[in-house]
């Protein structure tokens, strides 16, 4: 059997804050779905569903975001990047750190290494040709990641990654007896997809919540997670959370955050610098051995 693995520790956080908490937000657009669903380009009305995003979405929250005083974390697909450059620099012009979030959202499950560092690669030079980006942080999409990964963005020079989900706190996540990347990690119940998303033949059983009914629960996660001095990280869609009520909702909740003074607010980067900075020991990533006659 593999060595033991040890769970991800409490950290400082800086000016002695209790808690941290990020909002972050993955624009797929038509990404994901043309990628989950071949074929869905030719349908019109899911393709206007997922373009909400970038057109009306984005806009939305940049403007929440600059009256509630926060700098967020904008994933980005190359894709993306590429049908909507515009709106790719007005996020960067509003001083939002823009992070990696594949080239067509394509998930890795099955994916050789090759392949993989083809989609990372693909990613890196369409935020370089539409804003100049050379991002730090990196998502995979469908939070699918391989256990070559780590490598490869180190590989990269990449800073960190925001898709385990083995911890309550951020911490460096071993890539060899040179090298680690942070990792800040996230949660299902802790993204909107779950709670809005509802895409015909593609995503969702049809069950669309109240955003009353989410921010509470969003809300009582946050209050656990800043009891026991962990990184709250929210994951919200443009094309989901960038509709009217929701925002609305989402601004008020942030609001509330911000104005918790034991609470730091930051974007992932800002994070993941801090917890460089603390030279913490990484821990291993380690695949589960299965005995064949278990197959």
């Amino acid at each position: 059997m593999s060595a033991e693995q040890v769970p991800a520790q409490p950290i400082a956080w800086p000016d002695n804050f209790k808690a941290a908490a990020s909002f972050t937000f993955d624009v797929d657009a038509e990404s994901a779905v043309l990628f989950a669903a071949p074929g869905s380009e030719h349908r019109a009305g899911v393709m206007s569903h997922q373009s909400y995003g970038p057109l009306t979405g984005v806009p939305r929250l940049l403007d929440m975001l600059d009256r509630v005083g926060v700098r967020s974390t904008f994933f980005v697909p190359g894709y993306t990047a590429m049908r909507y450059p515009t709106m790719v620099r007005n996020i960067a012009a509003a001083g939002h750190e823009i992070a990696h979030h594949g080239y067509m959202h394509e998930t890795l499950e099955g994916v050789d290494e090759a392949t993989e560092r083809k989609y990372l690669q693909r990613g890196l030079d369409a935020l370089r040709d539409t804003a100049d980006v050379v991002p730090v942080g990196y998502r995979a999409p469908m939070w699918e990641p391989s256990y070559a990964t780590p490598g490869i963005l180190a590989d990269s020079n990449f800073l960190y990654d925001s898709t385990l989900m083995d911890a309550d706190y951020p911490y460096e996540l071993y890539v060899d007896d040179n090298r680690s990347i942070v990792e800040i990690p996230i949660q299902w119940a802790l993204d909107d997809w779950e709670q809005y998303c509802f895409i015909p033949d593609v995503s969702g059983v049809g069950l669309i919540e109240s955003p009353t009914k989410v921010i509470e629960m969003w809300r009582l996660e946050y209050e656990a997670l800043r009891a026991v001095g962990g990184c709250f990280v929210l994951t919200n869609h443009p094309f989901l959370s960038g509709r009217a009520s929701r925002a609305h909702a989402l601004e008020g909740f942030i609001k509330d955050v911000v104005s918790d003074s034991s609470t730091w607010v930051a974007a992932l980067d800002d994070i993941a610098l801090h917890v460089r900075s603390l030279g913490l020991t990484p821990r291993r990533l380690t695949r589960p051995e299965v005995d064949p006659e278990y197959r």
